[in-house]
């Protein structure tokens, strides 16, 4: 076995060295990460998609008889195309206490302090002075609607002890959130009827039904933002819709026959988004298309979820959501609209908290960095948290 070390910073210079932008695969940033926990002797599963191009892997160390913590990350990261970066996004830069490249922030970095970890915890196991296993959770495909956790956290509840928490690492400067908002995509087809500009009346203008049901969308918008329901530990306080991708067209003079648009719903744990996205299509179904079946029986709206991540909301006050502001400092839990995989692990049965290094104000953007003090305040907290574990457990 080849047992190496790495500082923290040395972990993210490797893991930022994958380019594991979600379009692509995950595999060798996977394999690299089970070499290294074989290098300690510690076995690893992978968990493939339907593609086996990409990967999940959960790995325990410790005892597994006794419930445990999780730390969960994603492994992929959002595109650099059409980014301005002032060095090579897949390269790790320091520059005055900032570690540029993509991914810092979002989120290897939680990935590269706990696996930088790794030494650390095998020996505390060793020497007895561990009370419960650490399990390493990570996941591919978040960033596309967090599509690996599924299985993963299908794999971590079905163990025969389930871990007592879930820390999922997303940055949050190191400060705990106890929920975030949910989100729903939906890709929605307009089917309209073709025809020379000249003719309109007699055809099926499939971008102005798209407008149509577009401004309906919006005026649910508007209902939630006046009339709620309301939750004032978000910002904002309400669920929220919006349009953000549309095509349709060829020619100004040629009526067109398909038009294509996305909507998204970011919903507070308050409000069944599932309930929002029916009142869209029945509105289309019942209110739009009796006009344009009259033209053409064939035209319509066709609609397709796209993306689904569940709200996520555990209780300030419950056991674990005091041990991690104990062992982070933080004064107090917060929300966020920004959405994870906690919601995930949460529905699963196992408590969850979000906390990770680095601040989702730098994520997805050109120039993504980490500071280097938010790399050892991780580090602390999860030392804090390994010597914890034996209170809590």
């Amino acid at each position: 076995m080849t047992q190496t070390t790495f500082t923290s910073q040395q972990m993210l210079a490797r893991l930022v060295g994958f380019d594991t932008i979600s379009t692509k695969s995950n595999l060798e940033l996977i394999h690299w990460v089970r070499d290294y926990l074989d290098g300690y002797g510690i076995a690893s599963t992978l968990i493939h998609d339907d593609t086996k191009n990409k990967a999940n892997l959960h790995a325990v160390i410790g005892p597994e008889d006794k419930p445990g913590v999780v730390l969960s990350g994603h492994t992929d990261v959002v595109p650099v195309e059409g980014q301005a970066w002032d060095s090579d996004p897949f390269s790790l830069r320091e520059h005055d206490g900032l570690l540029y490249a993509r991914g810092t922030c979002d989120m290897k970095g939680f990935i590269a302090v706990a696996l930088a970890k790794l030494p650390d915890i095998v020996a505390r196991h060793k020497a007895g002075k561990l009370a419960a296993p650490v399990h390493f959770a990570f996941s591919y495909d978040e960033e596309l609607g967090c599509l690996g956790a599924h299985s993963l956290a299908d794999t971590i509840a079905s163990l025969p002890v389930k871990p007592q928490l879930c820390v999922v690492g997303e940055p949050t400067l190191m400060k705990p959130i106890t929920g975030h908002k949910g989100i729903c995509d939906y890709d929605c087809t307009v089917h309209g009827k073709e025809a020379h500009s000249s003719l309109a009346p007699y055809a099926v203008n499939a971008v102005e039904a798209a407008a149509e049901l577009i401004a309906h969308v919006k005026s649910i918008a508007r209902r939630m933002q006046s009339e709620g329901p309301f939750n004032k530990a978000f910002d904002p306080p309400f669920t929220t819709l919006h349009t953000g991708l549309m095509h349709g067209g060829t020619a100004l003079n040629i009526v067109p026959n398909r038009c294509d648009f996305s909507f998204e719903i970011r919903n507070i744990p308050e409000v069944d988004p599932e309930a929002l996205a029916e009142e869209i299509r029945q509105y289309a179904f019942k209110t739009l298309e009796p006009r344009m079946k009259d033209i053409d029986p064939k035209t319509g709206f066709e609609f397709r979820a796209a993306a689904k991540v569940q709200a996520f909301d555990i209780a300030n006050d419950h056991p674990m959501v005091d041990l991690v502001l104990q062992l982070s400092g933080a004064n107090e839990a917060a929300k966020v609209s920004f959405a994870t995989e906690a919601g995930i692990f949460q529905n699963k049965g196992v408590p969850t908290v979000v906390c990770g290094p680095g601040s989702i104000a730098q994520a997805h953007k050109p120039n993504e960095f980490i500071a280097q003090e938010q790399l050892l305040k991780c580090e602390h907290f999860l030392d804090r948290l390994f010597g914890g574990l034996k209170a809590a457990a």
